[in-house]
């Protein structure tokens, strides 16, 4: 279960209240280029909310505007009702965690957390009680006085992550927070990072491309692309709602046909796709004009696969041949090439234990494949 369902009750409820974070119209140019294209966002607090983008999109760019590390070319950013944007980044209610972690390495791992509360001038006793609440929320205290050196990588993370929150911003910016780590320890460590931050209750921004990560941490993410944020949404919604090819595509994996529109009542849509020179229907909210060029979207695990022809009334069937079979364990991927040529690609959970074969077809051998209406999504862009 995705971070975004067991939170949709605190973070649904909000909307209503006044956003944490506004910004309005951000600008940023370098020169001719613009890297953030006049961007309007609201966060709610106590939100776990995820920027995902490729490479260049202007993700860090916006950050580095929440934080100060940048000023804007245009527009206001406000935290909590205050307009933040001319602020330097050590007088905002925010506090930034780099990909590098940046930590002191001659200092032991208490100091490098009580370092930004030093410099505040904060009373020693009242430091280390903070340092030393937020060092157990970390789970660090046993490690307090070791040196980044002798720590591993995970445990460098959750250190600049204590000394992050041990100034407790209203707002936590993350750089790519788990980039430097192994698939395993940066699984683990997503749910750390969730528990932390449901204990101390800081809105979390958290910056990414990998969708994996979004999708597991985030209340809601905005997928930015170009500079401009394509859709904002739950994971959720994201995944099965996607507003264009572009997010269908870069959020989990999808099938592609393109086609045209036979008819479409509001609620049910027949598609012609000539590839396959077949009908198909697909459960559609929208009116759509006859012979309009369309998408046909279906994503693998939505696909039925089977050695055997499906009942006559399924509306939706292709027939293909295995050309490939990737098994991961939990789930086996089907590369299963259509009579059109093209390859759609299929996911059937294992779900009993492998004896000899746990296939549901093999290599080389005939499959049918089916799918309900409501299982597949329309796109016009």
């Amino acid at each position: 279960m995705s971070h975004g369902a067991n939170h949709m009750t605190q973070s649904e409820p909000n909307r209503r209240s006044e956003p944490l974070i506004k910004v309005k119209g951000i600008v940023k140019n370098f020169g001719a280029f613009t890297a953030v294209d006049n961007v309007d966002l609201e966060i709610y607090r106590g939100e776990l909310f995820s920027i995902l983008g490729a490479s260049g999109c202007g993700k860090t760019t916006l950050l580095r505007i929440l934080a100060g590390l940048e000023s804007p070319s245009s527009g206001t950013v406000f935290v909590d009702g205050i307009d933040i944007t001319n602020l330097p980044p050590y007088e905002r209610p925010v506090n930034m965690m780099f990909q590098s972690y940046a930590l002191f390495p001659h200092m032991t791992v208490a100091h490098n957390v009580a370092y930004g509360l030093k410099r505040d001038g904060v009373a020693k006793p009242e430091l280390w009680k903070r340092v030393d609440e937020i060092l157990d929320m970390v789970e660090l205290s046993d490690l307090s006085k070791r040196k980044p050196h002798q720590l591993s990588g995970g445990q460098r993370q959750r250190v600049a992550l204590a000394r992050a929150l041990v100034k407790q911003p209203k707002v936590l910016l993350l750089d790519e927070p788990l980039a430097a780590l192994d698939k395993r320890l940066r699984e683990q460590t997503q749910f750390e990072l969730m528990r932390i931050q449901e204990q101390v209750g800081v809105t979390f921004v958290v910056v990414t491309h990998d969708q994996g990560e979004a999708m597991t941490l985030s209340d809601r993410i905005a997928v930015m692309d170009c500079g401009r944020f394509v859709q904002i949404g739950s994971p959720s919604r994201l995944y099965e709602f996607p507003k264009n090819r572009f997010i269908a595509s870069f959020i989990g994996s999808v099938n592609m046909l393109a086609g045209q529109v036979v008819r479409c009542d509001g609620t049910l849509c027949t598609i012609y796709i000539p590839s396959h020179d077949s009908h198909f229907e697909v459960e559609h909210g929208e009116y759509l004009d006859k012979g309009a060029a369309i998408w046909l979207a279906v994503r693998p695990e939505k696909i039925r696969i089977s050695q055997t022809s499906p009942t006559s009334d399924m509306p939706n069937q292709i027939l293909g041949i295995v050309d490939d079979i990737a098994y991961t364990g939990n789930m086996s991927t089907y590369r299963v090439r259509t009579e059109a040529g093209d390859v759609l690609e299929v996911t059937h959970p294992n779900q009993s234990r492998a004896k000899d074969s746990q296939l549901v077809a093999d290599w080389g051998d005939t499959a049918h494949l089916c799918w309900a209406p409501s299982d597949a999504v329309l796109f016009s862009e």
